[in-house]
């Protein structure tokens, strides 16, 4: 069995909310999708309501990581949730120079 079946590279285009994000994915053979992805296992404040001033910092720090950033997706058998959304994990590709001045490069989960 192939365990990346579901993974994807894929380009930020937009962010919603604190949980909430838009990409072109890459599915290969050089053909790319827009599609909206809901993040899995983490529930961010709303935009609207009580909780607006709250959702708008949760965007905007998920904003400042991700947006128009490349990033690798996972989605859980492309399953959509209640809303037409993609579940899906992300994961940034970070660099770090450590003491050595070697550089070492880390798939940090956003979702975590």
């Amino acid at each position: 069995m192939i365990d990346n079946l579901y993974t994807y590279k894929a380009l930020v285009t937009g962010v919603y909310d604190g949980d909430s994000i838009t990409c072109l994915v890459d599915v290969g053979f050089k053909i790319s999708f827009e599609i909206k992805v809901r993040l899995a296992n983490i529930n961010t404040p709303e935009l609207r309501g009580e909780e607006r001033e709250a959702g708008l910092i949760a965007r905007d720090v998920l904003r400042e990581k991700i947006l128009d950033k490349e990033i690798i997706i996972t989605t859980f058998k492309d399953k959509k949730g209640k809303y037409g959304r993609y579940i899906g994990e992300i994961f940034l590709e970070e660099v770090t120079i450590n003491e050595n001045q070697s550089t070492i490069d880390l798939l940090v989960n956003i979702n975590d």
